[in-house]
């Protein structure tokens, strides 16, 4: 079978549009009073936008100062934290006084849970308790995964953690006054 042959096509072009008259008819007398109308608009337009932001720049309101979050009295935060954690068999609970060491916290309580899910759950039921009597939590960290958890309660720092990591980290160590006495001797 052959194929038709191909045909060209040929285009035709268009007539050239017809200049416009400008000046001299209606239609042209319009469009440059329109023109006029909007070019006036244009002006005015960047002297309105600096009359309403020289308003704006005269007026502008202080933000608030942020109140801290409420803290209650330390030793009564250390106390529910303590109970939280004994109420989900918490193992290992470690209360550390770190005031003369830090500005960060007062206290720092340390708890052992016996796997991921442990981990979370020791940590949401501080938080639930904290929550409860009105406390909130300034930072949670590490909840998601559930390896160690950090709990800041404005005065009261909470680390829930597995115990591989915190035999790997030994917080006791690093914040305990009675090892700084031992390390004088190496220095």
């Amino acid at each position: 079978m052959k194929t038709p042959p191909k045909t060209k096509t040929t285009r035709t072009a268009k007539p050239a549009a017809k200049p416009r008259k400008t000046a001299g008819t209606a239609a042209g007398k319009k469009s440059t009073a329109l023109n006029k109308r909007h070019e006036s608009v244009r002006k005015a337009a960047p002297k309105a936008a600096k009359k309403t932001a020289a308003k704006k720049a005269v007026a502008p309101k202080a933000a608030a100062p942020r109140k801290p979050a409420k803290a209650a009295s330390d030793p009564a935060l250390t106390k529910l934290v303590i109970a939280a954690l004994e109420d989900l068999k918490g193992v290992d609970i470690k209360v550390l006084d770190v005031r003369d060491l830090t500005v960060i916290t007062d206290t720092m309580v340390i708890c052992t849970g016996t796997s991921n899910r442990h981990v979370k759950s020791l940590a949401q039921n501080v938080l639930d308790e904290a929550k409860s009597k009105g406390i909130r939590p300034i930072g949670v960290e590490g909840l998601a995964e559930g390896e160690w958890v950090l709990v800041n309660l404005n005065g009261v720092l909470v680390h829930v953690m597995q115990l591989q990591t915190r035999a790997f980290y030994q917080l006791e160590k690093l914040w305990d006054m009675g090892q700084i006495s031992d390390t004088r001797n190496l220095i």
